[in-house]
């Protein structure tokens, strides 16, 4: 399977700033997209620079003025189109997905339509940017509330999910009103390149102004904080690090500005002794090692009843086997599990496994590189599954590679409380079939995570919920449920008809 880059616009040298459909040639150096399948260069891309970023900036303050006064119904049905062009080329684009980023092929045309279902979830939004009408204390007043856009909106994104957290967030903000600067990572710029490109026809069938749907590709050294500490960008969306969204939150938060921050997960499965061990593992297994855990969402730790402790590690550790020999390159149709993103990632697992054996803790699987004909580049590692206890500093940390650590429990309370005893909060679930544990691991005593399920895993969540942890995972919310809030300002309004002035809580001031 192979298909024609070119057929999503990518060439040989691609320029890195688009207002659209229009493309800058940008001034700054070059920097190639190595991918990690076989660390081959795919394209180059020519960085810009901080001129060009001001050039963009004024198209998209000009466009603001004209967007913000399209009826929302027809904004909805411009991200329509967008999603059915997506569609028209989710395979060519799920392909380089899979090339650039290096998940299998089955994820990367999942991730394009994790972008098609938000487009479809947001022509319905579109209709539905609703505020409520509250009985005023005074008669003859009436009170709502109403939604306005916010105006430019920054979305930073990590390589991981290089084209599906764009989507989260741009379509609920296109249908808000507001205008999107785009900056992808600097790991995957050509997925970023090519949603531009794919783009650009409905945008120019709708005669959508130039500025609405910015793309500016750049080191961090150019535009980084920089790029936070803005005022003219009222809200800036990231997906990274913990440490790296601290420093965001911290430049905007000075300026009082507006964030949503989507960062590291520490993710954990209790494993019951009512659980449905078939399923369970199942579920374990591809949200511990699918996208090579690179995921925010991966399964990192594993709590387990003691009274199936033994049973669970057996049976997880011939899961590893049996998939061991379908790691490679992520192109291939039987291939489960592609390489880390590049040598860093490696690097850090790699230290992550020396930590934890320092600790005390028992490597039982793999924890290892792969090397030979069949792996085309130094990015290929053996999954791990070790025994740990939830108190270790490397259990502590999300280590972004395929490690799921061991944990034993006895009670429900103690493995909902070692859970929770991580600093990060972002994914969590349960199997059991008592329904006591699941209403317990749902209640106000129970996860403390932004998401937690009942009987699936910590991986893989729908579009139709609000994503987004707490603590150390930032406290954002993208995508479904009531997400597109953050991308509006709320209004309250009262209208006196009554004729002659009223003060609240019966003030009088007569004079």
């Amino acid at each position: 399977m192979k298909f024609e880059l070119k057929n999503l616009g990518i060439g040989p040298v691609n320029p890195g700033v688009s207002t659209g459909i229009a493309w800058l040639e940008t001034h700054g150096d070059e920097t190639i997209s190595y991918s990690p399948v076989d660390a081959t260069a795919i394209a180059k891309v020519k960085n810009a620079t901080l001129d060009d970023y001001e050039h963009l900036m004024f198209k998209a303050q000009e466009a603001y003025l004209k967007w913000r006064i399209v009826p929302a119904p027809k904004r909805g049905e411009v991200v329509r189109q967008i999603g059915e062009a997506l569609r028209k080329k989710k395979e060519e684009l799920g392909y380089l997905v899979s090339l650039e980023m290096g998940k299998i092929y089955e994820e990367g045309l999942g991730e394009v339509q994790e972008m098609i279902d938000i487009c479809d979830f947001s022509v319905g939004q579109s209709r539905l940017l609703n505020g409520a009408t509250m009985h005023s204390e005074r008669p003859f007043h009436r009170m709502y509330d109403q939604y306005h856009p916010l105006g430019i909106v920054g979305i930073i994104t990590s390589y991981n999910f290089p084209v599906a957290v764009w989507g989260w967030n741009s379509m609920l903000a296109a249908i808000a009103g507001d205008v999107i600067i785009w900056k992808p990572s600097s790991k995957t710029p050509l997925c970023a390149i090519a949603v531009q490109k794919i783009i650009a026809e409905t945008l120019r069938r709708n005669n959508v102004p130039e500025g609405v749907f910015n793309l500016i590709i750049t080191k961090s050294s150019v535009l980084g904080d920089n790029f936070a500490a803005d005022k003219r960008i009222p809200l800036i969306s990231v997906t990274g690090s913990t440490k790296v969204g601290k420093k965001i939150a911290g430049i905007v938060g000075n300026r009082l500005g507006k964030t949503i921050l989507e960062l590291g997960g520490n993710n954990a499965v209790i494993i019951s002794q009512h659980a449905n061990l078939d399923m369970t593992l199942q579920s374990v297994v591809f949200g511990s090692v699918g996208t090579c855990g690179q995921r925010c969402t991966s399964t990192r730790r594993l709590i387990v009843h003691e009274s199936v402790f033994e049973t669970v590690k057996e049976r997880l550790v011939a899961a590893y086997q049996s998939i061991s020999d379908r790691i490679g390159n992520p192109l291939d149709k039987d291939t489960l599990i592609g390489p880390l993103m590049d040598g860093t990632a490696v690097k850090n697992f790699l230290h992550a496994i020396e930590e934890v054996r320092k600790e005390g803790g028992t490597v039982v699987f793999g924890g290892t590189t792969l090397r030979g004909e069949k792996y085309h580049s130094d990015n290929y590692v053996m999954p791990a599954i070790v025994e740990a206890e939830n108190h270790y500093k490397t259990v502590q940390e999300e280590t972004f590679a395929p490690i799921v650590y061991l944990i034993k429990y006895s009670t429900i309370e103690e493995a909902i409380s070692l859970n929770n005893n991580v600093p990060q909060g972002l994914s969590s679930c349960i199997f059991t079939e008592d329904l006591i544990e699941a209403e317990k691991f749902l209640s106000e005593t129970g996860s403390d995570c932004g998401i937690a399920n009942v009987n699936l895993g910590t991986s893989g969540a729908e579009i139709g919920g609000a994503f987004g942890g707490e603590k150390d995972t930032g406290g954002g919310r993208e995508s479904g449920s009531d997400a597109w809030k953050a991308y509006m300002r709320r209004q309250t309004n009262t209208l006196n008809f009554s004729g002659q002035t009223a003060l609240a809580q019966g003030i009088t001031f007569d004079f």
